[in-house]
């Protein structure tokens, strides 16, 4: 237990020290998947150190030295589907508390053939936020997932499409590719980078000059039996933000 208090205390002196807005949830989907029957249970962190002061839209939360915790649920319903919630909240850089919305997800991963190295699936998100974080209180996310594991490496793409669904706000779909490389250094060590795009509404895409870009260095590691991936990331072009630290937490819960 005293462990797992170090660990907690560790990762929290990492993100308040460091003095996109940044979404509750910067992952490239990969096959990973719970087995049947399994439960689990993920904490994503992320914290803007250097943001936007203005925001776009009233209610709006500023990114600047904003922190989001989102707990993550899944559950493995059979060899190709598994079921997730996600409960977001957010803390101000004035330090007030606030929840965020409901988004539950369902993920579907093509069982592959003994020793294929491919795999493709779609995750398909649906739910609520709050105007704190968005001017689309209501959402859908087609998130296809394409990629590789060869030997010690994995690549990963998700070109994904967020669709606002509210009245208000851009109400248009947008196209937000996000691509992963990785590789695997020992069993509890993986090196990488995250790549992470909002290239415009998809009825008419963006310039370079326009686009939106976050590049992240990220590493995969174990500390006392939990899973942690970590990434600081340097946003450009149109990226509302300077630069992201995020986390992700996963715990053995079977």
């Amino acid at each position: 237990m005293k462990k797992l208090h170090f660990t907690f205390v560790a990762l929290g002196a990492l993100l308040s020290t460091t003095a996109l807005a940044a979404p509750d949830e910067v992952q490239v989907y990969t096959d990973e998947m719970n087995a049947p029957g399994e439960y689990g249970v993920e904490l994503h962190l992320n914290y803007v150190p250097q943001g936007s002061t203005t925001v776009s839209h009233p209610g709006e939360l500023q990114s600047n030295h904003r922190f989001q915790a989102e707990p993550e649920f899944s559950y493995g319903i059979n060899p190709e589907f598994e079921a997730g919630l996600y409960v977001p909240v957010v803390v101000s850089n004035e330090g007030n508390v606030y929840a965020t919305g409901l988004r539950p997800r369902l993920k579907y991963i093509h069982q592959q053939a003994d020793g294929e190295s491919f795999f493709w699936g779609l995750n398909t998100e649906f739910g609520y936020s709050t105007l704190k974080i968005t001017d689309s209180m209501w959402n859908m996310e087609l998130r296809p997932i394409i990629g590789s594991n060869i030997d010690a490496w994995t690549i990963a793409f998700n070109p994904i499409v967020d669709i606002p669904i509210s009245k208000g706000g851009m109400h248009t779909a947008s196209f937000e590719p996000a691509l992963m490389i990785k590789r695997k250094i020992n069993e509890d060590l993986a090196l990488g980078i995250e790549h992470y795009s909002n290239l415009g509404p998809i009825s008419n895409l963006q310039g370079w000059g326009n686009q939106e870009h976050t590049t992240y260095v990220a590493a995969d590691f174990k500390v006392y039996g939990l899973d942690i991936n970590l990434g600081i990331g340097h946003g450009y072009q149109k990226a509302e933000d300077d630069w992201v630290i995020k986390s992700i937490v996963a715990f053995p819960f079977n």
